[in-house]
């Protein structure tokens, strides 16, 4: 284990080995429809080829143009339904030597699932430069989770490379993951500011900080990429967003919410985590790995299946119901031997083959809802969790 909560509360959810822990849109491609075939609904580009690099700063990022495979983004037609979007995201999203970053890499590829990754800044900063880390209300170099390894910082920057390149977005986790009265929900704007600025410093000069030098950069300007993120332990949320709105960040998922369409709070997307029905019981659980592991219903025995037929049954509700987007958080993290891990990746295999569905990240999904008719979007909104149009889609929009 890389770290541990300190704190486990009741919402969501815990540092673990890779994850950083917590409490707890594209369409399609030239000519298609929200229904069509998802093959052409990313453009391929060959990892590194054809892709002019202009290093930044120290060179531990780049600048390589457009991020590829990203999905074209277009307005609903009149009448026309709209697709289902999940975005699947990780927080902490550090490699530490089991693979599961780069297995659900592989899994997303093979789905077409873009995801989001909310690399904690922390985890590519070197053990013996710790005390670079200044967090607000605590000593400098402190943190409630783990720092990472040299050879896992190293694979970790591999694999967040290999993500962007494969279409995923990179987000951030912040840093320590402090939780509880004198954590991140007792920081003031400003406070924010220092730790969002302190994420992007440590992804901005890894190689300075590990001295690899001859490494590859990450492929992206951190200050373009970064825009949006989840707090811990889905903490200090109000003075964040006072924060990203002033960075010109787009969305924030450090909230619960009930499966119904979005809406911009202060500036920012809403793209909570939402609640989905847990199996034989009439309670509902927030859509993370963190929260079915600390529900009292929950024994190592029934756990994969209750999370996957949970998520399932969210995703149903929505999918022949209001269409609102289903939003899923996870940790990289072998809970009940891996439980939850079999139960996501069942999950995407379910969910993102079918038709009409997303599977998209949060910038992605963000892209979708910034594109369509404002008034489209408050019609929808108008539809209660599992609703769908009486008079169906056609003409209700």
């Amino acid at each position: 284990m890389v770290g541990a909560c300190a704190v486990a509360v009741a919402v969501a959810g815990c540092a673990g080995p890779g994850g950083g822990g917590q409490t707890g849109g594209g369409e399609t491609g030239p000519g298609t429809g929200p229904g069509a075939g998802k093959a052409d609904s990313r453009g391929d580009a060959p990892e590194g080829q054809g892709r002019g690099v202009r290093l930044i700063g120290d060179g531990s990022t780049a600048w390589t143009g457009a991020q590829p495979r990203q999905p074209r983004v277009r307005r609903l037609a009149d009448g026309e339904k709209p697709p289902q979007f999940v975005v699947f995201s990780w927080d902490g999203a550090g490699e530490v030597g089991d693979g599961l970053f780069a297995h659900f890499r592989e899994v997303g590829r093979k789905y077409d699932a873009a995801m989001t990754y909310f690399l904690s800044g922390i985890y590519v900063l070197p053990e013996s430069k710790r005390s670079l880390y200044e967090p607000p209300g605590h000593a400098p170099g402190a943190s409630d989770i783990g720092l990472l390894s040299d050879a896992h910082i190293k694979e970790t920057v591999e694999q967040v490379r290999g993500a962007w390149l494969d279409g995923s977005e990179i987000g951030t986790h912040f840093n320590g993951h402090f939780c509880g009265p004198t954590g991140v929900a007792s920081w003031s704007k400003e406070e924010w500011k220092s730790e969002i600025a302190q994420a992007k410093r440590f992804v901005q000069r890894w190689k300075t900080h590990t001295g690899l030098h001859d490494a590859e950069p990450l492929p992206f300007d951190y200050e373009r990429e970064l825009t949006g993120a989840r707090t811990p332990c889905l903490e200090g949320r109000e003075n964040l967003r006072a924060a990203a709105r002033e960075l010109g960040w787009r969305y924030d998922s450090s909230g619960v919410s009930e499966q119904v369409w979005p809406s911009r709070t202060d500036g920012l997307w809403d793209l909570s985590m939402q609640l989905v029905p847990y199996p034989g019981s009439d309670r509902e659980e927030l859509a993370m790995d963190y929260n079915f592991k600390v529900n009292p219903l929950t024994t190592p025995a029934n756990a994969e299946a209750n999370m996957r037929d949970s998520l399932l049954a969210g995703f149903e509700r929505a999918y022949t119901g209001n269409r609102a987007p289903l939003i899923i958080g996870n940790h990289f993290e072998t809970w009940h031997d891996g439980a939850y891990m079999r139960a996501v990746e069942e999950t995407i295999k379910e969910v993102c083959p079918r038709e009409d569905v997303r599977c998209v990240s949060f910038r992605q999904l963000a892209d979708w809802l910034d594109a369509q008719d404002p008034r489209t979007l408050a019609k929808l909104r108008r539809l209660q969790v599992g609703q769908a149009p009486k008079a169906g889609w056609e003409r209700y929009l």
